[in-house]
């Protein structure tokens, strides 16, 4: 019988393996299962619960919130603000950091959040998720500063997302490879259903919005030319699949191998997603996967981002893919490369 891990036993296990380890993502990735749970429960009977929908107001990025939005950011804040790890939280929602309150001890790492990224999709049952990011604090500040939460990517500690869909699951990486757990409803339990995943080197999907394919420069619609009729993927080219929800589509090419594109465009001139809360959890997840992220000019982990709501081009998946990409944003002779492989 295979052996059966739940997400406790296997930080114990990690704690047992690597002696620096102090128990801390123990406690912590507790409390963020927790309000994973609660969090799937009500986005499964979102059709049944008068929680679908626009909450009639818009959050700093200009969008429409919508009241699962509202629910996902009030359950995470307040289950994770009085473990006594963190000093401060950043979500999407909120136009300033979360510090936590007087009444609670604080801790030494800070939390970026998109609470329930995709929320809009809901209402016709497509798959959503949250997405986080964990890093130690920088200043001295005791309940947290801005600076804390606006790091580059390679000070991150931890990172992960909870997928929301046929099923719910948790990945996450702390550097030492990428693990996912897959929710047990029958005993409300994470179980480890995927040990150290890697991404395929190649893959047979791309995931971008062709509706702004006339907004793009002229080398990503060459490129996306150049894989549709490349006979190099078993005599094919690539294959479109775009959800719409940005956890979905990375989680499919995570598994299956491709690359997922939200580039900056004439209508978004400095990119559409988010620095803290998106690119950069994604992009330490694909690359402990084996995988490569960039904003189309640098690693996305190497960047140093300057406002807590900045927003960059993104460009991830299996590294040969974003490879053959680089090679066409760089002007570089695309033939040559084929010809090698």
């Amino acid at each position: 019988m295979k052996s059966i891990i739940s997400l406790e036993r296997h930080f114990l296990d990690q704690q047992r393996r690597y002696p620096e380890a102090r128990g801390d993502f123990t406690k912590l990735f507790s409390e963020l299962s927790f309000a994973a749970k609660i969090v799937s429960r009500e986005v499964n009977r979102a059709g049944l619960a008068d929680i679908i929908g626009r909450a009639g107001r818009t959050n700093i990025q200009g969008e429409d919130v919508q009241k699962l939005d509202i629910l996902a950011n009030n359950i995470f804040t307040q289950s994770l603000t009085h473990l006594g790890l963190l000093c401060a939280l950043s979500s999407e929602e909120d136009p300033n950091i979360i510090r936590v309150p007087d009444e609670y001890p604080t801790g030494n790492y800070v939390l970026n959040m998109d609470p329930l990224d995709g929320s809009s999709n809901i209402d016709v049952n497509v798959s959503i998720g949250t997405i986080f990011s964990i890093l130690r604090k920088v200043s001295y500040a005791p309940r947290g500063d801005e600076i804390d939460c606006i790091q580059p990517g390679y000070k991150q500690v931890a990172a992960g997302y909870v997928l929301y869909g046929s099923s719910t699951m948790l990945v996450y990486t702390s550097g030492q490879g990428v693990f996912g757990f897959t929710l047990e409803p029958s005993i409300g339990e994470f179980l480890l259903s995927h040990s150290q995943i890697r991404i395929p080197k190649t893959g047979k999907y791309y995931s971008i919005n062709e509706g702004y394919q006339n907004k793009w420069p002229e080398s990503i619609r060459n490129y996306i030319q150049h894989i549709k009729l490349s006979k190099n993927k078993g005599g094919r080219g690539m294959s479109h699949r775009y959800i719409g929800s940005l956890v979905a589509d990375f989680h499919r090419n995570l598994l299956k191998g491709g690359i997922f594109l939200y580039p900056a465009d004439s209508k978004a001139p400095e990119g559409k997603l988010r620095y803290l809360y998106e690119a950069a959890p994604l992009a330490f997840i694909v690359e402990q996967a084996g995988g490569k992220a960039t904003d189309g000019k640098t690693d996305i982990m190497k960047i140093s981002p300057k406002r807590l709501h900045q927003r960059i081009p993104l460009f991830l998946g299996s590294a040969e893919e974003v490879d053959i990409l680089m090679d066409f944003m760089n002007n570089k002779d695309i033939k040559s490369r084929e010809q090698q492989q």
